[in-house]
């Protein structure tokens, strides 16, 4: 099957899905993966701004598969051409092969090595920050034993992840000369500072807290602008931070926290995105999803990984109901670089599981 794997990998790679800029039709490759799952019951849907959704369904499956179909945009720093696959001695090099249309590759070739019942959600837009095929998805309320979520897990069952949040900030002062005297609320970009080493603080004391193996509150501030000279008092100050909670954090109860870190009241405090931490719910709740997530693990044979830190579209599925997990091929130190790669080794682990959960009638 590994074959078969990398002829269609070699197919998916040459599709352009690069989000942005969101330029994804319901034809190129919806069309490939329509052609080449015969026997399935197969729904394409375009959601808008570039998010497509194809929904295959063979026999009565327990389990569904999801992978998303969209990469994000090739840097300069490719040494070929990022939509020709590659194949080197271990591993094969392409836009998205490990992130993750390699997975998508794998499960057409599964899913057409075997007659056994099975599922799969492709959509386009999880690199876009607006997850319109999922939502779509969940709003059917179709039922399922568990989700399984493709993003490169070098293929372990992964049940806990943090949720993300991302903010912007405004903050108001009065323009004057530096010389003088000033009081705490002139300068926007002194707020701005002071609320900084509030928050740094706040996070700090959150080192102890764990969930799953992970530990603290991850926080970033990843942007600061303001100000218009060394001599002048900055007038307006913008602050785009982001923090990725452990799994039964309160979001809101975080960021009504950050908000109040502000003295005076920032100008603008608002959330730009949010995702949720896998398992969903409070820390009782987390734990029981977490749990039986462990139990369908344990009963397809899937090697359970450790938490990890970075975000996935499992979370919507589990805060949508259902019992997720992530499981993928490759690392995902290689996911978003020049001349992304995924070993054969990786590939042909994941196919045979995929397989085997397929041919077993799952």
């Amino acid at each position: 099957m590994l074959e078969n794997t990398l002829t269609h990998l070699q197919a998916l790679v040459s599709f352009d899905t690069r989000n942005p800029p969101r330029a994804i039709t319901t034809g190129g490759i919806f069309d490939y993966l329509r052609d080449n799952l015969p026997g399935f019951n197969v729904e394409v849907i375009d959601h808008g701004a570039g998010a497509v959704s194809l929904y295959a369904v063979r026999g009565t499956p327990k389990y569904l598969f999801n992978v998303h179909l969209d990469t994000v945009p090739d840097s300069p720093h490719w040494s070929a051409d990022p939509h020709v696959m590659r194949r080197l001695d271990d591993r094969v090099v392409g836009l998205g092969v490990c992130d993750i249309k390699g997975a998508a590759a794998a499960l057409v070739a599964a899913a057409n090595a075997s007659d056994g019942d099975a599922a799969f959600l492709f959509s386009s837009d999880e690199e876009a920050n607006d997850p319109r095929c999922i939502a779509a998805f969940l709003a059917r309320g179709i039922a399922y034993e568990a989700v399984l979520v493709a993003e490169p897990t070098m293929s372990e069952a992964v049940l806990a992840h943090r949720g993300i949040s991302s903010v912007l900030m405004q903050f108001a002062g009065r323009a004057g000369h530096a010389s003088g005297k000033q009081d705490a609320a002139a300068s926007a970009l002194h707020q701005a500072m002071r609320w900084g080493n509030r928050a740094l603080d706040h996070v700090q004391s959150l080192a102890s807290a764990r969930f799953g193996g992970l530990t603290g509150l991850r926080f970033n501030i990843g942007r600061v602008e303001g100000g218009i000279k060394a001599n002048m008092i900055a007038p307006a100050a913008e602050v785009r931070f982001g923090f990725r909670p452990l799994p039964s954090m309160d979001i809101d109860g975080l960021l009504a926290t950050f908000a109040g870190f502000a003295e005076p009241e920032a100008a603008l405090f608002t959330e730009t995105f949010r995702g949720p931490s896998l398992p969903a719910g409070d820390i009782a709740e987390a734990e029981h999803r977490r749990l039986l997530a462990r139990d369908v693990a344990d009963a397809l044979e899937l090697p359970i990984g450790n938490a990890v830190d970075f975000w996935t579209e499992a979370s919507l599925f589990s805060a949508g109901g259902y019992t997720t997990m992530v499981f993928g091929p490759g690392d995902i130190a290689q996911a978003h670089t020049a001349d992304e790669f995924v070993t054969l080794e990786q590939l042909q682990r994941y196919t045979d599981a995929v397989h085997r959960i397929i041919a077993a009638g799952a």
